[in-house]
């Protein structure tokens, strides 16, 4: 019997929201690989539809589980529509997707740069409009001047740039002479569709709208050669729309006015299974190779290492209940903790207090902000600002931010 591609479909991995279209409740497909042109918008009601959507069951299987397990009649001519709107997506793991990544792949290491996919959207494209956006965030930080030019570290939140300016300012702000010293910038940012990938590289330069920031090349090169050709370059198209490293390196290009600097533009994956006792980051083979090549490197130069990542994302927009005053006080406190072992230099106190609570509050800089300490030594940080976030229309849920700079 012929199987055709999409006999039993499975959904690829892919960001996908709750919402309301149209007075109705929606659910938002995106894919984090940006392989097609439009993001998909479906009935809420088709959410379990999607769940099952794992490869082992065909179109008349899917219509029998949906019966059995949720007590839903969808018909079958209405499952087969979704699965070629799914497919049409390139939302599908199949051949069709797999031929579109690799042409996206190719596509993208061929262009001179990774162009900011978030500019004209998130921020101004034009560079003028962004300098003075980020300038007016500048100008209303108050507080001491900027850290000693030697200082080694920052942490900087990459929530958008509406929400997180005075966040992104007042470390920015902070760390001025930091960036315009470094000659490497070893940027670390969390990967946020990782698919166990725990470093992920690119050859590719990055661009924001001052121009364009060269990576380098010897030290990816280097990398590379220890951890694995593969496994260094396996997600590699995840970088064309990552934002956890473009925003921050276009405020480090602000802060350079515009200069450009060297940097390795890295994305670090989840450490999930390291939280739920399944292994030990110290311990961890790959990890341990990777800060060995960064920190020869280091050796004769003036490196900044700059982590992005958030903390918490809590309430209903992740998944959980929603959050009080009460439960915004605590969140503090546990950021609080968290921040306090951060800026005394001691990583495995971070994870550990992460791993105590199998990261109850989903913090989405755990990896980077791990590798950057353990990559610095022994380093002490200031806290310089923090804030929580509204992340719904009902201020029930929020992300929490923070900026630190380390000497």
């Amino acid at each position: 019997m012929h199987t055709k591609p999409n006999d039993n479909p499975r959904l690829r991995t892919i960001d996908i929201t709750e919402f309301y279209h149209q007075g109705q409740p929606a659910l938002l497909l995106r894919d984090p690989l940006r392989l097609g042109d439009n993001h998909v918008v479906l009935p809420r009601a088709l959410a379990p539809a999607l769940s099952l959507m794992d490869g082992t069951d065909d179109l008349h299987e899917l219509h029998a589980e949906l019966l059995l397990r949720f007590r839903m009649n969808v018909p079958v001519d209405v499952l087969q529509q979704l699965i070629e709107v799914l497919d049409e997506a390139f939302l599908l793991d199949n051949q069709r997707a797999a031929e579109a990544r690799e042409h996206a792949l190719l596509a993208y290491r061929a262009a001179p740069f990774r162009p900011p996919s978030m500019a004209g959207q998130s921020y101004p494209a034009e560079p003028r409009q962004l300098a003075q956006l980020l300038d007016g965030y500048l100008a209303a930080v108050n507080g001491t001047g900027p850290a000693s030019a030697a200082g080694r570290g920052v942490i900087s939140p990459h929530i958008d740039y509406p929400r997180g300016g005075p966040v992104y300012a007042a470390v920015w702000k902070r760390a001025a002479e930091m960036a315009r010293a470094a000659d490497l910038v070893i940027l670390l940012g969390t990967d946020h569709y990782s698919m166990g990938d725990r470093i992920t590289l690119t050859r590719q330069n990055y661009a924001t709208p001052y121009g364009v920031l060269p990576t380098d090349q010897a030290l990816v090169d280097a990398l590379a050669t220890e951890i694995g050709e593969q496994a260094a370059f396996a997600g590699e198209l995840r970088h064309r729309g990552e934002h956890s490293l473009e925003l921050v390196a276009t405020w480090l290009h602000h802060m350079r006015g515009g200069k450009p600097v060297a940097m390795a533009p890295i994305l670090t994956g989840s450490f999930m299974d390291f939280v739920m006792g399944r292994g030990d980051p110290a311990n961890d083979r790959q990890l341990g190779a990777f800060l060995n090549v960064l920190s020869s490197a280091m050796a004769g130069r003036n490196v900044l290492v700059v982590a992005s990542g958030d903390l918490a994302h809590v309430g209903p927009a992740f998944g959980g209940n929603p959050v009080d005053s009460a439960g915004r006080r605590g969140i503090d406190d546990a950021d609080r903790g968290l921040m306090a072992e951060l800026a005394a230099g001691r990583a495995d106190g971070f994870f550990g207090a992460i791993k105590q609570v199998k990261d109850r509050n989903n913090v989405c800089g755990v990896s980077p902000f791990y590798l950057m300490l353990k990559l610095l030594g022994n380093v002490e940080g200031q806290t310089v600002a923090y804030d929580q976030c509204p992340a719904d229309a009902g201020n029930t849920s929020l992300v929490s931010v923070c900026g630190m700079v380390f000497g």
